[in-house]
């Protein structure tokens, strides 16, 4: 809520949700306000009266496994979640969305939450196809919950850059030290938030990669 209330947010893309919370609620209440156009990706699986639920968010659309172009040579490939495999909708995390940029020869795949389960049927879909997943940057799930980043889904990205966001001393102990391991073990270099406050990367035209970090001062 607090980048939609700070920055100029333009465009909102999120999985489906449960309208009933508090938290959905608020968010609805600020995207109408600043009538900014959300973009739902659920499964086809959701029958039409849940999708009428949406109803409270003005400006909204409704898409699964689709492709956004958003410049010539820029454009997402919504992968999950998907409209035959998606786990039982009251599992979070396990529906989180699973999007691919690609801008030019950089890709950067956004996982969400995503959880072991999750992670398993998505190399399902795409066996015999795994190039799909594969990425210049990976947005470890959850985390670096131990409950994800199992080591075939990491193989099968094959990151050179892997991103984890995560809080300073947090309770859950993420990032885990064998999803640690095993990232570093395919040679993906490693960026934490924890470690290094926010991290912007920057690519150009031709793909090269430029790494900012800025550590917040309290």
């Amino acid at each position: 809520m607090k980048v939609l209330e700070e920055l100029k947010v333009k465009n909102v893309i999120i999985s489906k949700q449960a309208e009933d919370s508090e938290n959905f609620q608020k968010f609805v209440q600020i995207v109408n306000k600043r009538k900014i156009p959300v973009i739902i990706v659920e499964s086809k699986a959701f029958d039409n009266s849940k999708k009428q639920n949406n109803n409270s968010i003005k400006n909204v659309d409704i898409i699964c496994k689709e492709k956004i172009q958003i410049e010539k040579n820029i454009y997402f490939d919504f992968l999950w979640p998907d409209n035959q495999n998606l786990l039982n909708e009251n599992a979070l995390n396990n529906n989180s969305i699973v999007a691919k940029l690609h801008y030019n020869n950089f890709s950067c795949l956004f996982t969400g939450d995503i959880e072991e389960i999750a992670e398993k049927q998505i190399l399902q879909e795409y066996k015999g196809n795994l190039h799909v997943l594969s990425s210049t940057v990976l947005k470890t799930a959850h985390h670096g919950s131990k409950t994800s980043s199992i080591q075939d889904f990491i193989e099968a990205v094959k990151p050179k850059i892997s991103l984890i966001g995560v809080g300073e001393n947090n309770k859950f102990g993420h990032p885990n030290d064998d999803v640690i391991s095993r990232l570093e073990n395919i040679g993906a270099k490693i960026y934490r938030t924890d470690k290094m406050g926010e991290i912007f990367i920057m690519v150009n035209s031709k793909g090269k990669i430029k790494i900012k970090k800025h550590i917040k001062c309290n």
